[in-house]
């Protein structure tokens, strides 16, 4: 392997391989104690047919030493992350993580690891990503990953059915799953007549608390034909697949609240399509993307749409979209601006930031349409230092403002009653010349039939 190539700080869990970074290239080195698994699933063509079914990242073998086994796999844009997912991406990826195990099972394999950090979403669709995850099937022997799966995948969906899709944030803290007893405690009592939870969580919980203080495990043969590990499997999918949320947000209908006019939508549509074209930026970011709807105008002209929003509802109804009309370039994601995912894990260094992971993707331009008054108004954060944190993210800016007689405006503004008089920066002049230290003004225009500004902005030199 070439000097250049160094190890990525956070693979460093799984004894059969690990990542390295090759230049702007990762690839995936197998160690030769998973040389005979490798082997095997290569002899029973394993992976072509996953490959084709876009289920697992495709790969090549590119070098094989006595060493080594070096494998180059089809590149994933942007990581992202389950805690940064609406629950129904959530949901596609436990439900693609049952289907390997099944489709393993068939060929005498079984997924010996089932983290949702295996999972990630690729021109469209949850895919996985971890070759390595795959063992050789033992007769009669359980699920070895299925303790994972449920601290990974039942537990936070179900609470997030109970209790909201915020309960999904749950895995920023739960790096390594959310605990059976914890998830145990934050279901209501009811959740004890499914036989579904009754077995896979709260079972589990109590087992866990008995055998808790053993320092040394008891040895106990535990059988369990591959019969009766389809059923499970297929107890587990048909669960997770009829699980859904019922909760509405604020912002999940924002265009029909707003004081738009339908010719404002069209020239907004057209402007940033104008604007996008002219600087040929092939990858963009629209941060508070709402459900997509002009990101989703300029989908012929690029690579990626990464569109980002604080609102479940509207991440939801993006994805939503993505399914139905099958975009492979559109990617939503679930975080609020004003506080993005933070790197997690081990010295902080196993899951990379939102903002780094971005930074690295490098998008060739921002959009920030319908956000600086949530940000300035709602997070109280100064101009000069969101004008900074879009300068960091790309040279181009395409952002909105919306004036105080904007509807939105005028709401958020009442909300801060007695302290209103203290956002009275917020206008157009203090709003340009907080900008102009970071970005020159190229183009400006009014939108029609609206109270809002659209600016296209370049960095300063």
């Amino acid at each position: 392997m070439k000097s250049k190539a160094h190890r990525h700080q956070a693979s460093f869990r799984d004894p059969s391989g690990y990542i390295v970074q090759d230049g702007s290239s990762f690839k995936r080195v197998i160690n030769p104690i998973y040389f005979p698994v490798y082997d095997a699933l290569c002899k029973a063509d394993f992976f072509a047919p996953l490959f084709k079914a876009k289920m697992l990242i495709p790969h090549v073998e590119q070098e094989r030493s006595d060493q080594s086994i070096i494998l180059l796999p089809e590149q994933i844009e942007l990581m992202t992350y389950p805690y940064e997912w609406s629950f129904e991406q959530y949901k596609q990826a436990a439900l693609l993580t049952l289907k390997l195990q099944n489709y393993a099972l068939d060929r005498d394999f079984s997924l010996k690891d089932a983290s949702a950090y295996n999972v990630t979403f690729h021109r469209g669709k949850p895919i996985f990503i971890d070759t390595l995850s795959f063992d050789l099937y033992q007769k009669d022997s359980p699920w070895r990953a299925y303790k994972q799966f449920i601290g990974h995948f039942l537990a936070p969906l179900v609470l997030a059915h109970y209790h909201g899709a915020e309960a999904l944030k749950m895995m920023q803290t739960h790096i390594d799953g959310i605990p059976a007893a914890l998830a145990a405690s934050m279901l209501p009592g009811r959740s004890k007549l499914s036989p579904t939870l009754y077995t896979n969580i709260h079972l589990m919980a109590k087992m866990e608390a008995k055998h808790k203080d053993e320092y040394t495990p008891k040895s106990r043969s535990i059988k369990l034909s591959k019969k009766s590990l389809r059923n499970l499997l297929r107890s587990l999918y048909d669960y997770i697949n009829k699980l859904e949320l019922k909760e509405q947000t604020e912002w999940g209908d924002y265009y029909n609240k707003t004081n738009y006019q339908p010719q404002s939508f069209d020239f907004k549509k057209q402007q940033i399509q104008k604007w996008i074209r002219s600087r040929a930026a092939r990858k963009i970011i629209d941060l508070g993307g709402n459900d997509g709807t002009f990101a989703r105008a300029i989908l012929q002209d690029i690579d990626l749409a990464v569109v980002a929003d604080i609102d479940h509802n509207a991440v939801a109804s993006n994805y939503a979209q993505v399914k139905a009309n099958k975009e492979v370039n559109m990617l939503p994601l679930w975080f609020d601006v004003a506080q993005p995912s933070p790197a997690l894990g081990w010295a902080n260094k196993e899951r990379d930031s939102i903002l780094s992971r971005l930074q690295v993707w490098g998008p060739e331009a921002v959009l920030a349409l319908a956000v600086i008054h949530h940000i300035t108004l709602s997070g109280n954060i100064p101009f000069e230092d969101s004008a900074r944190f879009f300068a960091g993210l790309s040279s181009v800016l395409v952002i909105e403002f919306p004036k105080r007689d904007d509807s939105w405006v005028a709401s958020l503004l009442e909300r801060k009653r007695e302290f209103i008089n203290h956002f009275d920066h917020y206008n157009l002049q203090e709003f340009e010349q907080a900008y102009m230290r970071y970005f020159t003004i190229e183009e400006k225009v009014e939108i029609p039939g609206s109270q809002r500004v659209l600016y296209l902005m370049q960095t300063r030199e």
